[in-house]
């Protein structure tokens, strides 16, 4: 089985996100990482293909050349190749043309399933799998916390505010993993030193057929108008602990009558 995972480079925890005001953008200039969400879908990719003792698993994003460093966390895992698409022409992609890349590598790929994680940590739309999932014309379940293949379906459970949900469908199909799904492993040095020499291809949308119109902001169906600082808050009361803070905070909101 041929498994694919969208993986994303995302700013790095540590970095302190701000947007470009000229782009009205998020920076990504900074550090960034392997979006910590997409972990969990790789760590999912490896166990199917341990339980079935044969298989591939592709690496697949779309980023700067720099997103590699994150794809080879990803390979250090034990994932087999990644493909990135690193085009200028692709900057400033929102979900529509994002999902245009990805399917267009996704098709080339012809994976048996498509695996994205939760939700990217930079944008938490969690939309993006159900947007890939529509150009190719497959089945998605989203926020899956057990997953299980056999005889040409998958089965995946995920849980919601009245119990579970177990939802069947069958291959070709995209699933999206929640962060409850697993534990991802830690590379192991073999498998960090080992990451550097797989295979690590980088497309351009011109080997993928693409084109620029659709691609990036012009081919985007979202743009930021305007960014604004949070409106200023009113009076407010600060009230020093001396003892009597309990009491002062009682008197202040029997005075607003909301005790």
């Amino acid at each position: 089985m041929k498994i694919a995972v969208c993986v994303k480079h995302v700013p790095d925890a540590t970095v302190t996100k701000r947007i470009d005001p000229g782009t009205k953008r998020l920076d990504r200039s900074g550090e960034g990482a392997l979006n910590p969400f997409d972990t969990q879908a790789v760590e999912e990719a490896l166990r199917i293909k341990e339980r079935d003792g044969d298989g591939e698993v592709v690496l697949v994003s779309m980023g700067p050349e720099r997103a590699l460093d994150s794809l080879r966390k990803a390979l250090a895992m034990g994932a087999d190749r990644a493909i990135l698409v690193s085009d200028e022409q692709v900057a400033g992609s929102d979900l529509v043309a994002t999902s245009r890349v990805l399917a267009a590598v996704l098709e080339r790929e012809g994976a048996d399933l498509v695996v994205f994680g939760q939700q990217g940590g930079d944008s938490d739309g969690a939309v993006l799998g159900a947007a890939v999932a529509d150009r190719l014309r497959r089945p998605i379940i989203s926020q899956v916390a057990e997953l299980e293949i056999a005889g040409g379906k998958l089965k995946g459970k995920r849980q919601t505010e009245f119990g579970y949900d177990v939802i069947e469908a069958p291959l070709p199909a995209v699933v999206a993993v929640s962060d409850a799904i697993n534990e991802p492993r830690y590379p192991s040095l073999k498998g960090i030193m080992g990451a550097k020499k797989k295979p690590q291809e980088t497309l351009s949308v011109g080997d993928l057929g693409l084109e620029a119109g659709n691609l990036g902001e012009a081919g985007s169906r979202t743009s930021v108008l305007a960014l604004n600082d949070p409106p200023a808050r009113g009076d407010a009361l600060k009230i020093e602990d001396d003892g009597s803070a309990a009491e002062k905070i009682a008197d202040f909101l029997a005075e607003r009558k909301l005790l």
